[in-house]
């Protein structure tokens, strides 16, 4: 909404079209989990620290391409002569105390409200998914492996098995796909996904049982680790291009100019963003087993 501010349409559509490849609030909880889980806690030279430089990395990686992108769409779709840039900076103040606190405040519930509200509603469809229908289950395996065979006869688990050859590549199961699918309503849903894939809670304590259960998971044929660093970073690499949010996808919709010609650029917007995070993983996955990384 801020580039209602840009006069010149083909800049202010450019600027629709990047300005979610930078990186949001929305994408730390996955950076977060994988981060914690999946990078070590170690000291890089001049004392910063590996997994602080992965979280850095990741900003501005999404920083880059969202440059790259905008000079691409202005010498493509949205061609039209250079404007020098006039901005008129207002006089800065400290706020006070009690408007800080104000809006704070206002911006929290209103995550709460949004947010909160559709992550908890597709956590209680997933949880049905996962559960339903009930497969018969020989009692006498081990209860990891009951849950395992339920998981896989169920709702959730068939759409997984179908999702599984496009993730495949990338060096994904059909469990990561499934949490990337849901992730499109939010993309904090992803970490409420795996939660309720793997049987885990929400909590702090629970984090950290899903950080165990995440390195403890293993390819059923081949018995490798199905995560590993290398699929971790691929993976935030995913969400720093993948436009997994339904509300921008609105948004972009109404700003564009709504109807069809807002639809058109959504559809533009989320095709060619899918695209990069797709291509951009591949590549992670890819050329880090081929130099001996996986």
């Amino acid at each position: 909404m801020a580039t209602r501010v840009i006069e010149n349409r083909e800049d202010r559509l450019a600027t629709i079209m990047v300005v979610p490849l930078m990186s949001c609030s929305a994408r730390l909880p996955v950076y977060t989990l994988l981060i914690g889980t999946f990078v070590p806690a170690s000291t890089l030279p001049l004392g910063f620290g590996l997994q602080g430089a992965t979280l850095l990395g990741m900003y501005l990686l999404g920083t880059l391409a969202a440059l790259g992108a905008a000079a691409v769409f202005k010498r493509t779709l949205l061609k039209g002569p250079v404007r020098p840039m006039i901005l008129e900076l207002p006089t800065y103040r400290w706020p006070s105390l009690r408007t800080l606190g104000v809006t704070v405040w206002q911006r929290a519930m209103l995550f709460v409200r949004r947010a909160g509200t559709v992550i908890m509603a597709l956590s209680i469809v997933l949880w049905a998914m996962a559960t339903y229908p009930r497969t018969e289950v020989d009692p006498t395996l081990p209860e990891v492996v009951q849950a395992e065979r339920q998981l896989e006869g169920s709702v959730l688990g068939r759409v997984g098995k179908v999702i599984e050859p496009v993730v495949r590549p990338l060096g994904y199961d059909w469990k990561i796909g499934v949490s990337i699918a849901a992730s499109f309503a939010a993309r904090e849903v992803f970490v409420s996904t795996m939660g309720t894939i793997y049987g885990v809670g929400g909590s702090d304590e629970d984090t950290g049982a899903l950080s165990d259960r995440l390195l403890a998971e293993r390819h059923p044929e081949t018995g490798e680790p199905v995560y590993t660093t290398l699929v971790a970073v691929g993976l935030m690499v995913f969400y720093v291009f993948a436009l997994m949010c339904m509300s921008t996808t609105a948004i972009t919709v109404r700003e564009a100019g709504g109807g069809r010609l807002g639809w058109s650029w959504a559809a533009i917007q989320f095709g060619y963003m899918l695209g990069l995070a797709w291509f951009s993983a591949f590549l992670v996955y890819q050329v880090g087993r081929a130099l001996g990384w996986g």
